[in-house]
């Protein structure tokens, strides 16, 4: 172990000379300790220049895992660590990170105040054989999501998708029809679009017009500055729903649309780690809270 532990510091810093100031050793003793890593090995693991050292093509193999091997390592031990801060690495969807996990982080923070929250936001999937994350928040029918073998798949519930607007936009918006004539807000990445709404609803869908954005949380904001009228989550919608700057002009006279959005997955391995298994129950109560407590912007404004 002391031997691998020098070759991954050298390898990750690139300088022997690095590597013994982070483990607390002489250049000399990394040097070495690599040298006899070789001998048992019988392949070289460095090219040693004049004051530089590159992996070979055998310690590049090598380190990605070593690498991978010492983050379990730590992983592990901060799981059923008492004395440090926790660290939970959470990867999230964009729009659900902005409009509904950061609003209410800090309650998760004050329950817990001993652990300490990292999260990375994309449209990718986390992958978990790199040792980057704990747990991911995905979006909707993502087919190698499901598909991925060794991983726990537990749905966040039911979103209600409608037409949101600003409330002066709303004035003009009676029935389904008169959206025809209304600048639409369109999110590219979503599952359910306006074709699926105007079906829905037994009107066909208008040529392409109005404005174009990748991600839920630009085309909230720009509803809510009074751009057009957006098709989005009221789930990721709340809060400008509970303030008055959204509201849903079809509440009660239009067919919504409702599908199961986001996932929390994580490795099937990682189902003995207290930490997830806390952050899995505070969600689900969190989801609770909100389906017994939902904004009242689902009613036309008088």
């Amino acid at each position: 172990m002391s031997l691998l532990r020098a070759f991954e510091a050298a390898g990750r810093c690139g300088s022997f000379r690095a590597a013994a100031a982070e483990l607390g050793l002489t250049p000399s003793a990394v040097s070495h300790a690599i040298r006899k890593l070789e001998d048992l090995l019988g392949a070289r693991l460095f090219r040693r220049q004049a004051r530089t050292i590159a992996l070979t093509t055998e310690g590049q193999t090598l380190i990605r895992h070593v690498g991978g091997a010492f983050d379990l390592l730590r992983h592990g031990m901060e799981a059923v660590s008492t004395r440090a801060p926790r660290l939970l690495r959470l990867h999230v969807a964009p729009s659900f990170a902005t409009q509904w996990l950061a609003p209410r982080l800090q309650r998760f923070l004050e329950a817990n105040p001993k652990v300490e929250v990292r999260i990375a936001a994309s449209t990718d999937y986390a992958e978990f054989s790199e040792g980057a994350f704990d747990a991911d928040i995905v979006y909707a029918a993502a087919p190698t999501a499901q598909a991925r073998p060794g991983l726990v798949r537990i749905s966040l519930g039911e979103e209600t998708v409608v037409p949101l607007c600003a409330p002066a936009l709303a004035a003009r918006i009676r029935r389904p029809a008169d959206l025809l004539a209304e600048t639409l807000i369109h999110s590219d990445n979503k599952v359910l679009r306006w074709p699926d709404w105007f079906a829905a609803n037994g009107l066909s869908m208008p040529a392409p017009h109005g404005l174009r954005f990748d991600r839920s949380f630009l085309a909230i904001s720009m509803a809510a500055d009074g751009l057009g009228v957006a098709l989005e989550s009221t789930r990721l919608a709340e809060r400008e729903l509970a303030s008055g700057r959204l509201v849903a002009p079809l509440g009660g006279c239009s067919t919504d649309l409702h599908y199961t959005a986001h996932f929390l997955v994580y490795p099937r391995a990682y189902q003995s780690n207290p930490l997830i298994a806390r952050f899995a129950a505070w969600l689900a109560e969190q989801l609770r809270v909100r389906a017994e407590q939902a904004p009242p912007g689902h009613r036309k404004p008088g």
